[in-house]
């Protein structure tokens, strides 16, 4: 494994074995082997968003590709929030029945008792959502995966190189990480477009953390809890 590698899969892994660990406990509990309430389980979240917070920076100084100063680049910065906007109108219009793998569980803070709790828990799932998801996801998805396919030693391959097969199969891929796997499709499409059209991963970023922003406040307004 290059050097490079397990910095841009370790968060990505790591918030999806808290994924897994989350419905180990609900199938145990659903078999009544576990004493648990349905959202017991929203107490690992703090802790999922956090772990993978911290090793983003630990490793902070492997990610070369992220250049904050792209964002100085006003127009494509304007492309970049349009983009994320778009993608979170289509995201909540998408969750027809044949779009959708297994069943949503959502996160409703709701069902949790006082008023501190919930609104803690609340935070704590925005802070993931858009500071910590964007970031994991992206250097996972599109500064690894997206260029390994093209060229196993993936770092000599230039950010935004564009290839069918690169293409094709990081969109049908993290499509298949969301429940609303057709959604995920059309995000992943998205952002990879994004990518090819900016050459800047900083940009991809922005516009994930924006649709996972507007899809909170969604959200949260709405009481759609099953889109979170």
């Amino acid at each position: 494994m290059q050097k490079n590698t397990f910095p841009r899969i370790a968060p990505f892994a790591l918030f999806m074995a808290f994924i897994g660990l989350e419905e180990l406990l609900r199938f145990l509990a659903g078999k009544g082997l576990v004493s648990l309430s349905s959202s017991a389980v929203y107490y690992l979240y703090p802790v999922k968003a956090l772990s993978v917070a911290l090793l983003l920076v630990y490793y902070r100084n492997s990610y070369q590709e992220i250049r904050l100063r792209d964002i100085a680049r006003f127009r494509e910065t304007l492309i970049s929030i349009s983009v994320g906007l778009l993608v979170f109108v289509l995201w909540i219009n998408m969750d027809f029945a044949s779009a959708v793998i297994g069943t949503p569980q959502g996160f409703n803070p709701n069902l949790l008792s006082g008023n501190f709790t919930i609104a803690a828990m609340t935070a704590a799932r925005l802070f993931g959502a858009v500071l910590v998801v964007p970031v994991m996801e992206e250097l996972f998805w599109r500064s690894f995966l997206i260029r390994y396919i093209i060229n196993p030693d993936f770092s000599k391959v230039p950010i935004g190189l564009f290839t069918w097969s690169s293409f094709l199969l990081t969109v049908l891929l993290f499509g298949l990480e969301h429940n609303l796997f057709l959604a995920g499709m059309m995000a992943g499409t998205a952002y990879n477009l994004l990518l090819y059209r900016t050459k800047s991963l900083a940009h991809c970023i922005l516009a994930h953390a924006v649709t996972n922003l507007a899809l909170g406040i969604y959200v949260i307004y709405t009481g759609n809890w099953q889109f979170w």
